[in-house]
């Protein structure tokens, strides 16, 4: 008898296109295989990997690589650690919908898996506290009636430098970490109420008040304090403006004063000129500031909050890193997410140099930071040409810059700061628009994002939702709610 392998060459094979008859399955066109022409050099080389990109396995899985079907994972501090990028910085941009805050989210849920606290730097809709609460972690809801948060508040930080000796340069490090950064707040703040830039005079005069605070109060100051001590005028203070003359020195200071007045009566009152309510806890699995609470009382109380926000949450992890050098605490890893950047840049002029002081302060502190906006146009939009080159330059320091659905005239914008292909702007710009008018027609560009690290070529990926996260990484209940 004829044994298997016998029998099944004796089996006529199927004709190119199928037996012919009905159900047999034949197709009425094979397209052709793709042909591609390269040296012998090249095409050894991809043999016989010949799909698949080496995509990064380091990080939180994300989705699958849209062309090659491989799990991509992406983590700015999981990257940095590899070697594959050289700052944790990362800049997500697309439009409404497309789902930047879904995969920021998942990247959330992702730290808190691997032991890095995520801090959600000024939660303004909220879309994160619905997530944050189910992680176990901390929400502080900042607004009148709730939470407050003392814009001059050292706390650990300042526990940390009392612990060391005096005369100790790491004391004196931290006495001018302290101080920079409770003037570079105080300054962003003034200039927000305002709406011009503070003097340098006045620079100088709150230097000095802050100074004088700092050694002779028990206790972190706040607003209320840093105006009394400038009204009450001490010899210290006009020594610093130069004035012989009680007259002279409140001349001097009635800018400042009203500005600072502003602080404590005006839109701010009852939310920034007391001190902390609610310390953020580090030992939580995650952390989100809610300022959705300010958002109705207008541009400039939403972004004191979110200046604020950003001034706190990066001294309380330089207070961390400084108690972790000192054995006194575990050392930790934190992602910071700032959602809507624009909206804290484009309160008065000047304020991108603040913002920029604040951010580059926690550098080699152990924490990664992504920084959401709808577009660069958001950032041209700022006042001066000085405040518009110094926004851009939050994009040109991340090293990860992660594009969802963008229209052509904006990635040419992004392609000044980050490459872009010919294929890469145009698969991008396919995600930008529906192209159907159908109700309930999936946006084409939900869940899909190209990342870009450098010269590299983009990795497109798309991601899904599994388990629970469709109704925690949605940000459109509220929409369908009023329906």
């Amino acid at each position: 008898m004829p044994n298997a392998e016998t029998a099944a060459m004796s089996e006529p094979l199927a004709p190119p296109w199928g037996w012919r008859g009905p159900g047999t399955g034949r197709t009425a066109h094979v397209e052709a295989a793709p042909e591609f022409q390269a040296t012998t050099s090249q095409v050894c080389g991809l043999y016989p990997f010949t799909a698949g990109s080496g995509t990064p396995t380091a990080g939180t899985p994300i989705g699958r690589h849209q062309l090659w079907g491989e799990v991509v994972c992406l983590d700015p501090l999981a990257w940095l650690r590899e070697g594959l990028v050289t700052n944790p910085g990362m800049f997500v941009l697309g439009q409404p919908g497309t789902g930047k805050s879904t995969l920021v989210k998942r990247l959330v849920t992702g730290a808190v898996a691997t032991g890095t606290t995520p801090i959600i730097l000024g939660d303004t809709k909220p879309d994160y506290t619905l997530l944050v609460e189910y992680l176990g972690g901390q929400v502080i809801r900042v607004g009148r009636g709730f939470d407050r948060i003392n814009p001059l508040d050292a706390g650990p930080l300042d526990q940390a430098r009392q612990r060391l000796t005096g005369a100790d340069a790491d004391a004196e490090t931290l006495r001018w970490e302290v101080r920079s950064r409770r003037l570079s707040l105080l300054l962003a703040l003034a200039t927000l109420v305002r709406e011009a830039r503070i003097t340098n005079a006045e620079e100088v005069v709150l230097g000095r008040a802050i100074d004088l605070l700092d050694e002779r109060l028990p206790h972190d100051p706040t607003v209320v304090d840093v105006l009394r001590i400038l009204e009450q005028g001490p010899n210290e203070l006009r020594s610093a403006t130069r004035t012989d003359s009680a007259d002279s020195y409140r001349a001097q200071t009635r800018d400042l004063v009203f500005t600072l007045d502003l602080l404590i009566s005006g839109s701010l009152a009852g939310v920034f000129d007391s001190p902390t309510t609610r310390p953020l806890n580090l030992d939580a699995p995650a952390i989100s500031v809610d300022i959705s609470r300010v958002r109705a009382a207008g541009d400039k109380l939403l972004t004191a909050a979110m200046l604020c926000t950003w001034a706190y949450a990066f001294g309380m992890v330089d207070a961390a890193t400084a108690l972790a050098d000192l054995g006194a605490a575990p050392r930790r890893s934190y992602l910071g997410v700032m959602d809507e950047l624009w909206r804290a840049l484009r309160g008065a002029p000047g304020l991108v140099e603040h913002a920029d002081a604040l951010t580059r302060l926690n550098r080699a502190k152990g924490m990664a930071s992504i920084m959401i906006t709808h577009s660069l146009a958001d950032l041209d939009a700022l006042a001066t040409e000085e405040d518009r080159a110094k926004a851009k330059g939050f994009a040109d320091r991340s090293a990860i810059t992660v594009l969802a659905g963008l229209p052509p005239r904006e990635l040419a914008r992004v392609h000044e700061i980050t490459p872009l292909t010919g294929p890469e702007q145009r698969l991008v710009t396919s995600w930008s628009a529906p192209d159907s008018w159908q109700p309930g027609a999936r946006h084409p560009g939900r869940g899909k994002y190209l990342i870009k690290t450098g010269e590299r070529l983009g990795i497109p990926v798309e991601l899904s939702l599994v388990g629970p996260e469709t109704d925690l990484y949605d940000t459109d209940q509220a929409i369908r709610g009023a329906g």
